[in-house]
């Protein structure tokens, strides 16, 4: 606790420099690679990254010193340039943008190792700490570091408010955007502009390996909270400055501990978090919904036999046995004994010598699932035109789907007809 109350207090300044630097440099990636996810680009960030590598080199080649004007200007200019080769390779030739965009990161990758290379024989001792491009600096970041951070981070939360709309309009109908008279490709180079602002500026404290990363994980793990774009915008970057925080903080606590990689590291946990645990698409609740659908179909269909094998005498509240229940529809015996089970917990079955026998709202329930079972044949033969015999298996699957206002609505359509196609009786609740 005691290391965790230094940390928080961030009285060392290099503390300070590194924590809010990292903070400032993943808020500001997530509200771009947010954008970057939602247009289905987020090899994007990749290329760009990779790409940029021999924008360094040449930066540091022109200038014959680490300049920080000149290598960030180069590997601007090799970012943008990227993605604009990127479209040109697409929008001219036969290649899909998923191969143009691995051509073009494979081959300006290439060209920044051979460049930084010949630098590494040149002789130049100002080349020195030139390949940390590669891999980061985050626990070396300083004040000068800080306020370029700063500065972007300014520049992209404005420009993010301030063209959020139009964004957002693109990201989902660029057609209707244009329709509607917006500057379409001078958006779109702002906000490329902005992408590889994000890129050029963050690959000093991740490198270009990690950088994609930095881009892309926040948005993804956003996505899985929320459906709107200004739930995952928000989200994004509660994400992306959670991850800067706790990665600098690791980095603290054991200092041979890289900052960036740990950075990514505690991003990506929280995406493959959000990816099981999220409570509307993550993969947990979808499987257990999967299983209640599946409970429920199970336990209807065991209902339906029971109405099935009373319908002729109308001997409803009759015990059924498990002989007369299997032979009636094929189960397997362990599991029909958890169905009948749980549907007396849930009040629709009860114990009857050594049967069971429905309850009044088994009945209910049980009667509902045959109507709509043979209404729906009945709408298939009479709308559809399908054959009689062709229509009880899809029947079986929509008996337990159709919402009660569809039922509702199916009734009405077929005029509250008393048989289905097979001339078996449709039972209507009575009231």
């Amino acid at each position: 606790m005691n290391t965790l109350f230094e940390f928080l207090s961030l009285s060392d300044p290099n503390v300070r420099y590194v924590t809010l630097g990292a903070m400032l440099l993943m808020g500001s990636s997530s509200l771009m690679g947010t954008f970057t996810l939602l247009n289905k680009k987020s090899l994007i960030g990749d290329a760009i990254a990779h790409a940029v590598l021999p924008g360094v080199c040449l930066g540091f080649i022109f200038s014959g010193s680490k300049d920080p004007l000149w290598i960030l200007a180069g590997a601007f200019f090799t970012g943008a340039f990227s993605v604009y080769l990127i479209d040109f390779i697409v929008q001219h030739s036969r290649i899909k943008e998923d191969t143009a965009i691995a051509l073009v990161l494979s081959v300006f990758f290439g060209a920044g190792i051979v460049l930084l290379t010949f630098i590494q024989k040149s002789g130049n001792a100002a080349q020195s700490g030139l390949d940390q491009f590669l891999f980061g600096r985050a626990a070396a970041i300083n004040r000068n570091d800080l306020m370029v951070f700063g500065i972007t981070a300014v520049v992209i939360a404005s420009a993010t408010l301030l063209f959020k709309r139009i964004f957002i309009l693109m990201a989902f109908d660029r057609d209707y955007a244009r329709s509607l008279g917006f500057p379409v490709k001078f958006i779109q180079f702002i906000q490329t502009s902005l992408i590889v602002l994000a890129v050029v500026i963050g690959i000093q404290a991740v490198g270009v390996v990690l950088m994609a990363a930095v881009l892309i994980t926040p948005a993804a793990a956003a996505r899985y909270w929320s459906n709107s774009v200004k739930g995952i915008l928000l989200i994004a970057t509660m994400v992306g400055l959670f991850s800067g925080f706790a990665g600098a903080f690791v980095s603290y606590v054991a200092p041979a501990m890289p900052t960036g990689p740990w950075i990514v590291v505690v991003a990506s946990v929280m995406a493959f978090a959000s990816m099981i645990f999220s409570p509307q698409s993550g993969m947990l609740s979808r499987y257990l919904h999967q299983r209640r659908l599946r409970h429920t179909v199970a336990d209807e269909n065991l209902l339906k036999v029971f109405y099935q094998l009373a319908e002729t005498d109308k001997t409803f509240f009759d015990g059924r046995t498990l002989a007369q229940l299997t032979g009636r529809r094929k189960f397997q015996i362990v599991s029909l004994k958890r169905r009948l089970s749980r549907l007396q917990r849930q009040g629709y079955l009860e114990k009857s010598g050594d049967g069971w026998k429905l309850t009044d709202a088994g009945l209910i329930r049980a009667q509902r699932i045959v109507k709509i079972h043979r209404l729906w044949e009945l709408y298939l033969t009479t709308y559809m035109k399908i054959a009689p015999d062709h229509v009880h298996e899809d029947a079986d699957t929509i008996e337990h789907l159709l919402t009660p206002e569809l039922e509702q609505e199916l009734e009405r359509q077929l005029g509250y007809p008393d048989t289905d196609p097979h001339q078996a009786e449709i039972p209507y609740r009575k009231n």
